[in-house]
């Protein structure tokens, strides 16, 4: 079931970004029957990668002064719905690792030099689960150290960026949130990541000791808010003039968006032929069924236009050289978990439509259903928490999300 991709304002993007999806499209064939080695090996498998790095995929985001294709935001919702509709686990590493470029490039020049000036092409792996670590102030930078779960992708990057809390030096100071960029000789890989869905995405634990982080290095949390960061000099460029966690679902939310499509493109696929094995009745013949199907796809065109207007709107202001308020900022968390809740019960309603056929281990069905629910146990796609924050601020309440 094709769609049509929104227009893009700049017509330049537009092109750009249409030449990326097709790239990505390419790959989903392959992709899709690769899926169930990647999910057995729990990390990209090397010919994935190494076809990812080819097509350019992982530099979507990359400033262009370093080869990178610095494409507009919603090309992480367009390249991720398309790559996740032969593996989600995939999409998610292309689009995560792929928005660390971006991320990079709001940092001090020193850092962004000491990477891509060795290879431009290096992956950079991260986990923002700021208690995990803790800091400290010190000569020229911090001591860091903690234990971060979740850093995706992180045996196949170079680079890790970590959040970590610093303590404050004296007592009239508040804890800062700042984020780490270490090489991989700067932490130990554990390998935790046995889980039921998200498998191929290798989210594994990363342990730092006590470990000097020069102040380059590092990138406060607080000057990734929207506007001018550190990098702006060298990256004039809307997309780095961004707010970074405010826009965090949609980094992933395409993930979610093309694993409920390929559910629903197989389960129409599969029930215009399909007989019930107990009286050979046509399913496509039942209402039941036409009406789950229109129901899922409801639900991920909505989802979809969601995902897309927030990113569209969120370049608009940065082209104008505008922050979002704080409450808009809640309304994209909100509305990044919305639309992906939107995507889980597409595939719900599919996965329950389509009986004890979905069960095999050797349909695609089944993986669906589990990726579906592994990508909606993210926190940034937690509607509770999104909500009640967006509901506080909408009364006047502090925001809890302190990294907006």
């Amino acid at each position: 079931m094709a769609h049509q991709v929104a227009p893009n304002p700049s017509h330049l993007s537009a092109a750009n970004l249409a030449d990326y999806i097709e790239r990505a499209r390419t790959l989903v064939p392959q992709l899709k029957e690769r899926a169930a080695a990647t999910e057995e090996l729990r990390r990209l498998p090397p010919e994935t990668e190494e076809q990812l790095h080819a097509s350019g995929l992982f530099r979507i985001m990359q400033p262009a002064r370093v080869g990178g294709a610095e494409l507009d935001y919603v090309s992480v919702v367009d390249i991720g719905e398309e790559l996740a509709k032969g593996d989600a686990a995939v999409a998610w590493n292309v689009t995560n690792l792929g928005t660390h470029h971006w991320m990079l490039g709001m940092f001090e020049q020193a850092a962004q030099d000491r990477v891509w000036d060795h290879d431009p092409d290096a992956l950079i792996a991260s986990s923002f689960v700021f208690p995990a670590g803790q800091a400290r102030r010190t000569n020229g930078g911090y001591i860091i150290k903690g234990r971060w779960p979740f850093s995706s992708g992180v045996d196949s990057s170079g680079w890790n960026m970590l959040g970590a809390i610093v303590a404050p030096e004296n007592d009239t100071q508040a804890p800062e949130l700042r984020i780490f960029l270490l090489p991989d000789s700067e932490y130990t890989i554990i390998d935790t990541w046995h889980t039921a869905g998200l498998k191929g995405t290798g989210s594994k634990d990363v342990e730092v000791a006590d470990t000097f982080v020069a102040e380059d290095m590092t990138l406060a949390v607080r000057s990734m808010a929207g506007g001018e960061t550190p990098g702006s000099a060298i990256n004039p460029g809307p997309i780095f003039r961004l707010p970074v966690f405010a826009l965090f679902p949609f980094v992933l939310s395409g993930c979610a968006l093309g694993n409920a499509q390929a559910c629903l493109d197989d389960f129409v696929a599969s029930t215009r032929h399909r007989s019930s094995k107990y009286n050979q009745a046509k399913l496509s013949d039942f209402q039941s069924t036409q009406i789950k199907i229109a129901e899922a796809g409801a639900r991920i065109d909505a989802a979809r236009r969601i995902m897309r207007s927030i990113c569209l709107e969120a370049m608009e202001d940065a082209r104008a050289n505008r922050v979002p308020d704080l409450l808009n900022k809640t309304r994209f968390r909100r509305d990044g978990a919305f639309s992906v809740g939107l995507c889980t019960q597409a595939v719900d309603l599919l996965f329950a439509a389509s009986g004890a056929g979905g069960l095999y281990s050797s349909g695609h069905l089944q993986r669906q259903f589990r990726e579906a629910h592994a990508i909606n146990s993210h926190i940034a796609f937690n509607f509770d928490a999104a909500g009640a924050n967006n509901g506080r601020v909408e009364l006047g309440m502090p925001s809890e999300n302190t990294t907006l």
